[in-house]
């Protein structure tokens, strides 16, 4: 039956996505490494969307689902962080392969999301596509800014740091799921989306990390609010 290879399909086609992405990376083509990232992110959107519709899920195909999205969202990213960089003069030549603890802590996330039974509605740590879309767009968005500022190297794996702490860590992340388009229950969710189009209006490129930055934020508060 033909239907029930299309979702793994489309699941491929994320995957080949994250390769191409991570190729641009290492020529310093960081725009259409980008470019292939967000590529990847909506076949990894519609994946699991067709298979639902079609009653076709199947184990192979969620692990299949995550291993591309590590290479999409963690390996990709890596390489960018990895490329950018080495392109600065550093003693330490090992400095940038720090980078590759995006991948690493991305498949370790995505590890812990296929046993944990608590994300169904929400996210328990930064979900690896967030954080592939932070890293592209802040490095194509504020690379040639970054780098002149006189500690950008300690900035940057700092930022790589966090990250990679916030994607196995324990904090509550909502999802956009609506079980109702109501306002009340999803204040939250409408207010980031309400928010994100000024961003993206106002600054660009470098907006999509800033609405990753401000979805960090607000999950946080969100959380801290529920809790009083």
């Amino acid at each position: 039956m033909i239907k029930k290879h299309i979702p793994n399909t489309i699941t491929c086609l994320n995957l080949v996505s994250g390769c191409i992405a991570t190729y641009y990376a290492f020529q310093a083509d960081y725009q259409l490494a980008l470019l292939f990232i967000v590529l990847g992110a909506v076949f990894d959107f519609f994946d699991g969307m067709v298979a639902r519709l079609l009653h076709v899920s199947s184990p192979i195909g969620k692990e299949l689902d995550s291993l591309a999205d590590d290479i999409t969202f963690g390996f990709a990213p890596s390489a960018i962080v990895f490329s950018y960089l080495s392109s600065f003069h550093i003693h330490l030549v090992w400095l940038p392969f720090l980078a590759f603890l995006i991948a690493a802590f991305s498949a370790l996330r995505l590890a812990k999301f296929n046993l944990d039974e608590r994300q169904t509605l929400g996210f328990i740590g930064l979900p690896t596509p967030a954080n592939a879309l932070f890293w592209g767009s802040l490095i194509v968005g504020l690379g040639n800014s970054i780098s002149t500022l006189p500690y950008a190297v300690w900035m940057i794996l700092a930022g790589v740091l966090v990250s990679s702490w916030l994607l196995v860590s324990e904090v509550p992340m909502f999802a956009l799921k609506f079980k109702t388009w109501g306002w009340k229950g999803n204040e939250v969710k409408y207010l980031f989306l309400l928010t994100c189009i000024p961003l993206i209006l106002l600054l660009g490129i470098i907006g999509l990390a800033a609405i990753i930055a401000w979805y960090v934020v607000l999950s946080v508060i969100h959380t801290v609010y529920n809790k009083q």
